[in-house]
């Protein structure tokens, strides 16, 4: 078995569990916030929709660059679009994942921001940080602004409020 391989088993876990998540956004709420510094729910669904092909990137490059001054933040207009995303990204991800052999997986993989630095991790460590952890983290603010909007909850690692049974 791969290095990588419990990892491709995660990720299609998780991805599960976020697509029931993301089908159940309204679609004339995504431009809500709850807070004037937060992002709306639809950047936040652009954001985890898009999330999972970083795996591309980290596991196919030696480093990534990105220019702030040209880079614009996934937001995606539709529901539909959105669930379209996360199921070619995390099937690229999957993908890039099974084809990704031990010994790169050790190698140091370098985040640049502007040409400087922002971070240099073997890339097991930061497919575990920037795709899965990351991924992960949003879906849990995104429970947040669903149960805001009074949109009910499914089941995730066990029963919500809203549905007693996994």
């Amino acid at each position: 078995m791969s290095m990588i391989a419990p990892m491709v088993e995660e990720l299609s876990q998780e991805a599960i569990v976020t697509r029931k998540m993301l089908e159940r956004l309204p679609e004339d709420q995504l431009g809500w916030k709850p807070h004037d510094k937060s992002m709306t729910l639809g950047e936040l669904a652009s954001h985890i929709a898009d999330n999972p092909g970083w795996a591309v990137p980290i596991l196919q490059q030696e480093e990534l660059n990105i220019d702030m001054a040209s880079y614009v933040p996934p937001n995606f207009p539709t529901v539909a679009e959105i669930l379209d995303t996360f199921d070619r990204q995390v099937a690229a991800a999957v993908a890039a994942m099974q084809e990704a052999e031990d010994a790169s997986l050790l190698a140091n993989w370098r985040l640049l921001v502007n040409g400087e630095p922002a971070f240099e991790l073997p890339r097991i460590g930061v497919i575990r940080g920037m795709v899965l952890n990351h991924g992960v983290h949003h879906r849990g603010q995104l429970s947040v602004y669903l149960r805001l909007l009074n949109v009910p909850l499914p089941s995730v690692y066990g029963p919500t409020a809203d549905e007693g049974s996994m």
